[in-house]
C-alpha cells in the first residue's frame, strides 16, 4: 500500500469510520460500519476510497480522476446497503442486510490484479497499462 493510499484510508476513517453525534444523519452509524469492515479486507485496503453520497468507491489510482472500474457500496435509509457499479449507469447489483455481505459482493467482482492502487489519474493509470501491455 502506498503512503497516498494509507493517507485516504486514514482520511475516511477518522472523518466516517466512528459515529460521533447522535445528531449526525442516521446514515453514519450504517456507514461508519460500512468502512470500518472494507478497511479490515486487504484486497480493498490496497485500493484508493473515496466517498460521496454516503457511498464508498474504491479506486484502482490515487487521483482525481478516478477509476470506475470496480462496484460500490451505499447505505440505504433503512440502514441496509446496496451494491451497484462500476458506473452510475450500471444497474444495482444487490442490497444486503450487512456491510460484510456488501463487501463480498464487491471483493467478488474485483478485476485480476487490481491493486495495489497506482499513483496517479486514471488517465495515467491507462497511459500505464497500455505501455505494458504492448511489450
Amino acid at each position: 500500500m502506498t503512503n497516498t493510499v494509507g493517507a485516504a484510508w486514514h482520511k475516511v476513517l477518522t472523518t466516517y469510520g466512528e459515529p460521533s453525534r447522535p445528531e449526525e444523519s442516521p446514515l453514519l452509524k450504517p456507514f461508519a460500519k460500512l468502512v470500518r469492515v472494507a478497511h479490515a479486507e486487504p484486497l480493498l485496503r490496497q485500493l484508493s476510497p473515496w466517498t460521496g453520497m454516503w457511498e464508498l468507491h474504491f479506486s484502482r489510482c490515487t487521483e482525481m480522476d478516478y477509476t470506475w472500474d470496480i462496484p460500490y457500496i451505499g447505505t440505504l435509509s433503512d440502514g441496509r446497503y446496496y451494491v451497484e457499479g462500476p458506473s452510475r449507469s450500471s444497474p444495482r447489483i444487490a442490497e444486503t442486510d450487512s456491510a460484510q455481505a456488501a463487501v463480498a459482493i464487491v471483493i467478488d467482482r474485483l478485476l485480476p490484479g487490481c491493486g495495489p492502487a497506482f499513483t496517479g489519474n486514471a488517465a495515467e493509470l491507462a497511459a500505464y497499462e497500455k505501455a505494458r501491455d504492448s511489450r
